[in-house]
């Protein structure tokens, strides 16, 4: 019997700024760590001699090495530190995979050394997010199937996995709107009875990075006494522990005025380089971090549209016969949506522009007609961040083959039923058997041959 068959599947959850990893069947992830790779570069960048009689052996030892002397996540960080001789790398921007070779790195570790398991024994499921080009699905199937040797493979696009959770009711509702906020990346994703609705996908350049970035840019103009080298992360942990999403901004200054000993924080930490203690005050970014989703121009001047209009266009681009039901479903996913109380503001804001919109209706209509009010609603949940982990019983991970629509043989010569089919699936699974899995697109499933 087939090890793939009973073991859980492993799901690999890579982010911007976070891969979260773990195994199917668990509520949460087995391990959190940053999305970068440190790279030795005094084995990268040793220069290249072309004398025939120079030591070809050390040449050789000296790519070997550097193909083994790398560091992920927080030892990465670490070592950075600690070493000039290591580089950063973020294989990950913007939500896409921009350094494949770092990113293979990443993979071999997160396997072997975090999650200690043999590849070949695991189907595997990964994520991607929205609009993700068809040559990233490719790479990444090549890269499992070639050099991890997997049994099955299935990417999957983070707000359908989020939507797929189902945490709104005990029946899993496959028809809303994904607001997934996450650290490099902003999308708002339409599903209708599980498909996407690719025309109605909206972008916007905000995301948690720029919120880090905002509170950074706060505490530096007020001169805080925090180093250079740790601003950014002491500017993250400020974000993660005491922002929050206010209602009314003009009231949370004058609240700050006149109590600060109630609101204003203290940050104690000690110098990386000298190891002396200091300490800074948290004030008004405490809630002028969250508003730039609200009030973009206050951090961007180039982009000055709020979430909560960009939401409602996405709605409004939809079909007429599923807007109801997407404004009764909006789910939040990623972990820059588990301010407090943002799920409060957003659904505020989304029914005043709703309501606007209704009372103009109306106003033009004659002979006192009424339309029925439109339900807005926003859902929130305490692990909205694993939400990943929240779909995979949905999806039945444990057996693979549930989530096969066809299955055909696959041969080094059917690249192209490969890359034609990608364009329309988030699935490439199988290894000696070329899969079609459930679509993510509004297109229906086909079937192709290969030779």
């Amino acid at each position: 019997m087939d090890a793939s068959s009973y073991r859980p599947a492993v799901v690999i959850d890579n982010g911007t700024g976070y891969t979260k990893m773990g195994f199917s069947g668990n509520v949460e992830p087995c391990f959190i760590v940053p999305t970068t790779v440190a790279v030795n570069d005094s084995f990268v960048n040793q220069p290249r001699t072309l004398n025939k009689s120079s030591n070809w052996l050390t040449q050789y030892n000296a790519g070997v090495m550097a193909d083994l002397d790398f560091f992920i996540g927080d030892e990465a960080l670490a070592r950075s530190k600690s070493s000039s001789t290591y580089s950063l790398n973020y294989p990950i921007k913007n939500g896409q995979v921009e350094n494949w070779d770092a990113m293979e790195r990443f993979w071999q570790h997160c396997i072997f050394n975090y999650l200690r398991c043999d590849p070949e024994d695991h189907h595997f499921l990964l994520t991607e997010s929205p609009l993700t080009p068809p040559e990233s699905r490719e790479y990444t199937g090549e890269i499992m199937f070639e050099t991890f040797n997997v049994p099955g493979l299935y990417i999957a696009v983070q707000p359908v996995l989020a939507l797929a959770a189902g945490y709104t009711t005990s029946k899993c509702e496959m028809t809303g709107v994904v607001v997934d906020v996450g650290d490099g990346g902003t999308h708002v994703v339409p599903v209708a009875e599980g498909y996407v609705i690719g025309s109605s996908i909206k972008s916007i350049p905000i995301s948690g990075k720029d919120v880090t970035l905002f509170v950074q840019q706060l505490m530096r103009e007020r001169g805080e006494n925090v180093p250079p080298e740790d601003s950014f992360e002491v500017a993250r942990q400020v974000k993660e522990m005491y922002c929050y999403t206010s209602s009314d901004i003009v009231k949370e200054y004058n609240k700050h005025d006149k109590e600060p000993s109630k609101y204003i924080k203290q940050w104690r930490g000690i110098k990386p380089k000298t190891g002396a203690p200091y300490s800074c005050d948290i004030g008004y970014e405490r809630f002028l971090g969250p508003e730039v989703f609200f009030n973009p121009e206050i951090y961007n001047s180039d982009y000055t549209t709020p979430l909560p209009a960009v939401i409602d266009k996405c709605i409004q681009s939809a079909p007429i016969d599923t807007r109801r039901a997407l404004y009764k479903n909006i789910v939040l996913s990623g972990g820059s949506t588990m301010f407090k109380d943002f799920h409060r503001r957003l659904q505020r804001d989304i029914k005043k522009i709703v309501d606007a919109r209704v009372f103009a209706s109306e106003a033009r209509l004659t002979g006192g007609m009424k339309s029925q009010p439109v339900e807005v609603n926003v859902v929130s949940h305490p692990i909205q961040r694993y939400a990943v982990w929240l779909a995979i019983p949905k999806l039945s991970m444990k057996n693979m083959g549930q989530v096969f629509v066809a299955q055909i043989p696959f041969s080094r010569g059917c690249t192209d039923a490969m890359s034609t089919a990608a364009k329309y699936f988030s699935c490439i699974v199988s290894n000696g058997n070329f899969g079609l899995g459930i679509s993510t697109s509004n297109i229906r499933t086909p079937v192709y041959a290969c030779s």
